[in-house]
């Protein structure tokens, strides 16, 4: 029987640190040009316009790194993962748009951290389902309540800075709170079917791919409901032309970030790799601060509540994440594998390899997965030949340095996972 030692765990933790730190990075990123609702743009435009940058993304990606080959191959193998992927897609496309609403309603920096509540949603489904934290002691299971805690007194602190600051509208801002809340519920539970696929063996690059399935349909019908028919909704996205590459792009982001995310998911687990992906919200409240100047607006005292709330939030958040499983908890999750495979009659021995990051290397590229990614470029410059400059105020030399930033994490992130694993 497989069996990983201490160093092995210690490895694949670092790793999983780091591919979580790169998902914050680009997942806060991402959410940058859902600021557009601002300019009086659907919320069910912007997020419909995201979701489609999403598909692009979802199919070229995985195309050109393992080849529709190992997708194919995967789900055969694994055919009952094909429910669950697109049930993933679909929780995430109604999380998407009310973050949408509650950027709308509240602002970027203040809805960002509230939202990251879905830290503590993970931590309760990875320990129901997945036997995360079994076995794991006083002193890491002390490390996850302080962190939980801390999300929590986090989000309070902004949640009362959101209100007091639309005093005026206090039905916008609960809406908006209400909205950031329920994103954080769907995207906590969105992690379920995540962790179902990695404990059997999948690799993330297949699972993302059906995943957009659910997506787009989940998206496609609400757009068509909430603005009135097809016809209405064909009018919503002329008006969006002019700014829909910057949505397509943000959509694209988000892909890099979530598979960052995926990765980090695979291999330290639901309750410590989304708390370290929620850091993220450091990077919402770089954009929304730096780039579009959301608090200037607002006395020092709150804007150094808003400051406390999102240290405290990401010290909760690293304080979970930074607690290394130990060996019991590894053996729990041992359990968790067995019985995944006993259930769905697949090779334990394989799919403990694949926890462990070792890699398949024979990646095969076919002529056709050179074409989807040729599309999806396609795609971007048909839509760069309308694009405008976004109708919101930003500071461009702001924008230049987090892009950087973001590309310095999209490097080292992926040369370290490409080198440790070869994208298993």
């Amino acid at each position: 029987m497989p069996h990983s030692s201490p160093a092995r765990g210690r490895s694949m933790h670092g790793l999983g640190v780091v591919c979580g730190l790169a998902a914050g990075a680009w997942l806060g990123g991402a959410e940058a040009p859902t600021k557009l609702v601002a300019a009086g743009i659907s919320p069910f435009v912007i997020s419909l316009c995201m979701v489609m940058g999403v598909f692009a993304a979802r199919w070229t990606l995985p195309a050109v790194i393992k080849g529709t080959g190992t997708i194919v191959r995967d789900f055969r193998e694994r055919s009952h993962l094909i429910v669950w992927a697109v049930l993933a897609g679909a929780l995430w496309v109604v999380a998407n748009t009310l973050t949408v609403f509650a950027i709308r309603d509240v602002g970027l920096s203040i809805a960002f951290p509230i939202w990251n509540a879905n830290s503590l949603v993970g931590v309760f489904w990875g320990w129901f389902f997945f036997r995360e934290l079994r076995g794991a002691g006083l002193r890491i299971w002390t490390r996850v309540i302080a962190g939980a805690a801390a999300i929590v007194l986090g989000g309070i602190l902004l949640a009362s800075v959101s209100a007091s600051q639309s005093a005026s509208s206090s039905h916008r801002a609960t809406a908006g709170i209400l909205a950031a809340l329920g994103a954080s519920l769907l995207w906590g539970t969105m992690y379920v079917p995540y962790r179902k696929a990695y404990l059997s063996g999948m690799n993330p690059l297949s699972f993302v791919t059906l995943f957009t399935v659910g997506e787009v349909g989940t998206m496609g019908a609400l757009a068509v409901a909430f603005l009135g028919g097809p016809s209405s909704l064909s009018v919503a996205l002329k008006g969006a032309r002019a700014v829909a590459f910057w949505l397509f792009l943000g959509g694209f982001c988000w892909v890099i970030g979530d598979l960052f995310q995926q990765y980090a998911t695979k291999y330290i687990g639901i309750g410590r790799a989304i708390p370290l992906s929620n850091t993220n919200q450091l990077w919402g409240l770089a954009w929304g601060v730096l780039v579009f100047g959301e608090l200037s607006h607002l006395p020092i005292r709150e804007r150094w509540l808003v400051i406390l709330g999102s240290v405290i939030m990401i010290l909760g958040a690293l304080s979970i994440s930074t607690a290394t499983a130990p060996e019991a908890e590894h053996a729990s999750c041992a359990r968790a594998i067995a019985r995944e495979c006993e259930r769905y009659r697949l090779s334990f021995e394989r799919a403990i390899l694949a926890q462990q990051g070792v890699a398949d290397r024979d990646t095969r590229l076919q002529w056709w997965d050179f074409l989807i990614a040729a599309a999806a470029l396609g795609v971007f410059v048909w839509l760069a030949l309308w694009m405008k400059r976004p109708p919101v105020a930003m500071d461009d030399s702001w924008v230049a340095l987090l892009s950087l930033a973001m590309a310095a994490a999209l490097v080292g992130g992926g040369w370290l996972l490409g080198k440790r694993t070869w994208f298993s």
